[in-house]
């Protein structure tokens, strides 16, 4: 007879409702993380919401919401989101968290994976969690934040940023963004691709949240290089020149790579390499392809240049990145670090 299954305890979530909470923002880690599923229908993430006084938490709406679990939530989490707030007071003005707000984060075990959304990110900074790291946060709030907190390092034109156990995104719907690519992360692009269908969201968005600054708009007769990505995606395995993505849309070279990083917020050739990337990732996941046949397909060439890409871009290589997504093993963080350390 052969025995029973055991179960997997789920990845331990909890959100941090703070005053002034967005609400829509308090509820995409539930939304994303709740939805995602084994290949067997199991839960995948365990999502709860604290605050560090129970009870009535104000938002920026018209309504209050109740939050029940206190602060001690925090210490079964294995990921603490903090999504926006307009109530954060000192920590937005001084770069200083409240005693009540240092009391409830000191709560959360060392190990604990730290995200946040939006300007959720000031009170990860004035927790000393993003000193000497990659950040984010509102393309709006960037410089404010960076005056306030000098030893963080600022990107305010990426839509997040993954440095490993502290993730931060940019505003509002770029916190789908990040709950996916942490799904995506945790247990590989099949799951991610899922929960985004289910939830009517692209899985992976290009560009930063450059192409969302206010800008002056482009004259109406002005073509897009709308036609020019797709024309790329079709042609991933083979060199594609500036010139010949110019003359898709019957423009100068010039012209459409100005025009392109207004609209996607990144270069031509930057664009491309993530494409390349983002193939890459999807036949080591679903494709018994060898590295040569994989490099070629992505348009890498060979596998020491997809090697190169990969570990640039994700911190792994190929060999690594298969291992650990393939038929939909899942590895923690930590294995997967240990593998790169390797």
């Amino acid at each position: 007879m052969s025995q029973p299954e055991t179960a997997v305890r789920p990845h331990r979530v909890v959100v941090l409702a703070l005053h002034g909470v967005i609400p829509f923002e308090l509820g995409i880690p539930y939304r994303i993380f709740g939805k995602a599923r084994s290949p067997e229908g199991h839960a995948l993430y365990d999502v709860v919401t604290c605050t560090p006084e129970p009870g009535t938490v104000r938002t920026d709406a018209d309504f209050p919401i109740t939050v029940e679990r206190g602060p001690e939530a925090l210490a079964e989490a294995d990921t603490v989101v903090v999504p926006a707030s307009y109530g954060l007071g000192p920590v937005f003005e001084e770069g200083r968290l409240p005693a009540s707000l240092a009391a409830a984060l000191a709560h959360a075990r060392p190990g604990t994976r730290w995200v946040s959304i939006c300007t959720g990110s000031f009170v990860l900074a004035a927790a000393g969690l993003l000193d000497g790291r990659p950040a984010t946060t509102h393309w709006h709030s960037a410089d404010h934040f960076q005056r306030l907190f000098p030893a963080v390092t600022v990107d305010p034109d990426v839509l997040f940023v993954d440095d490993g156990d502290v993730l931060t995104s940019a505003g509002v719907a770029s916190g789908l963004d990040l709950c996916l690519h942490i799904v995506r992360r945790d247990h590989g692009t099949a799951v991610a691709n899922e929960v985004a269908r289910h939830s009517v969201v692209p899985p992976h968005r290009d560009g930063g949240q450059a192409q969302y600054i206010r800008r002056p708009l482009p004259e109406p007769q002005q073509a897009t290089t709308t036609a020019a990505r797709a024309w790329a995606l079709g042609r991933l395995d083979r060199p594609i020149s500036l010139r010949e993505l110019a003359a898709q849309e019957s423009m100068s070279v010039r012209t459409f790579t100005r025009r392109f990083r207004e609209e996607t917020g990144v270069s031509p050739g930057r664009w491309l390499a993530a494409q390349r990337i983002e193939r890459a990732r999807q036949l080591l996941e679903d494709t018994d392809l060898s590295m040569d046949r994989i490099a070629r397909d992505a348009g890498f060439g060979t596998p020491a240049s997809m090697r190169q890409h990969l570990q640039a871009a994700l911190g792994v290589s190929p060999t690594v990145y298969r291992r650990t997504f393939r038929s939909g093993a899942v590895a923690s963080t930590a294995s997967l670090e240990t593998e790169v350390r390797r």
